[in-house]
C-alpha cells in the first residue's frame, strides 16, 4: 500500500503518519516512512533521538551520490544530465530503522525561482516514483502542502492521498487547493482526516466543508501529543486515545483497500 499525507503546515500530518506507521509495524508489516516535507521532523515523531537524526544526511544533500547517478557536475545549470537515474537501491541503503519503522529523509531543494529542473529535484522525484511503483514495502509519505515531487503517473498510482485539516478556514482553503492539484495529476479521490478536534462545533465545521464520502475520521486535540513533542517522544506512545482514533482511520483504510 502507498499512502501520501499532506496538508497545511502545523495541522498534524506528521502525527498521523507516525502513528499509522507504528500501527502497521506492530502488525509485522514492512513499513517505510518517507519524510518529503522541507520542515523535516518525522524522525522525531517516530522516536529517533536528535543525535541519531543529526547523523542522517537527507538525500537531496548527498551531492556525490546525485552526481554519480545523474551524471551531473557542480555546475549543471543549462547542461545535460540523466532524468531517469538508477535509484532502486537507495531506500535500502539509506533508510534508518526505529521501533520497526524505516525512515528515509528526502530533504528539500532550494530554488531561487518558480520550480527547478535540476539534478537534486530529478533525483527526489525519481525515488518517489520508484517507491510508489516498485517498492514492496508499505510506504507512507509525509509531504509538504504541495505536489511538486509527484508526477502524473506517480500521483495516479497512490492508493491513498490524504489531506489533514484542522477546524480553520486556512486549513480548508489549503485542502481545496491540494484537491484541485491532485485532480490535475490524475488522482481520482482525495481523502480527508480532521485533526485537533475539540468538540462538536469543530466536527461540524469540518463536516460542513469537506465531502462526507471522503472523510476517513477525526482525531481529537490531545495534550498528550503536545507533551510528547516537548519531551521529544513519539505520538505513538502519547496515550491510548489518539492511537485508538487513528486506529479506526487505519481500519477504514484497510477496508477501502480490500473493497
Amino acid at each position: 500500500m502507498k499512502i501520501a499525507v499532506t496538508g497545511k503546515g502545523g495541522v498534524g500530518k506528521t502525527t498521523l503518519v507516525s502513528v499509522l506507521a507504528g500501527l502497521y509495524a506492530r502488525e509485522g508489516k514492512t513499513v517505510l516512512a518517507v519524510d518529503v516535507d522541507p520542515d523535516s521532523n518525522l524522525g522525531l515523531a517516530l522516536g529517533f533521538t536528535e543525535k541519531e537524526l543529526d547523523e542522517i544526511t537527507p538525500i537531496s544533500q548527498m551531492t556525490d551520490l546525485i552526481s554519480e547517478r545523474t551524471g551531473s557536475t557542480k555546475d549543471s545549470f543549462g547542461k545535460f544530465f540523466k532524468i531517469n537515474p538508477e535509484v532502486k537501491d537507495i531506500p535500502d541503503r539509506y533508510a534508518r530503522e526505529k521501533n520497526g519503522v524505516k525512515l528515509l529523509v528526502m530533504g528539500t531543494v532550494e530554488t531561487g525561482g518558480g520550480g527547478c529542473v535540476c539534478p537534486e529535484h530529478v533525483m527526489l522525484k525519481r525515488i518517489i516514483s520508484h517507491l510508489v511503483v516498485g517498492s514492496d514495502s508499505l510506504v507512507i509519505m509525509d509531504m509538504e502542502a504541495g505536489l511538486e515531487h509527484l508526477g502524473r503517473g506517480t500521483a495516479g498510482m497512490m492508493d491513498y492521498f490524504i489531506v489533514v485539516v484542522e477546524p480553520g478556514a486556512r486549513s480548508i482553503q489549503t485542502y481545496r487547493r491540494i484537491k484541485q492539484l491532485a485532480a490535475d495529476l490524475g488522482v481520482k479521490r482525495v481523502f480527508v482526516v480532521g485533526n485537533k478536534v475539540r468538540g462538536e462545533d469543530d466536527r461540524s465545521f469540518i463536516c460542513a466543508r469537506v465531502d462526507a464520502a471522503d472523510l476517513l475520521g477525526m482525531v481529537s486535540y490531545s495534550d498528550e501529543v503536545i507533551d510528547a513533542d516537548k519531551e521529544v517522544a513519539s505520538p505513538f506512545d502519547a496515550g491510548d486515545r489518539v492511537s485508538l482514533e487513528i486506529g479506526k482511520i487505519k481500519e477504514k483504510i484497510d477496508h477501502e483497500k480490500t473493497v
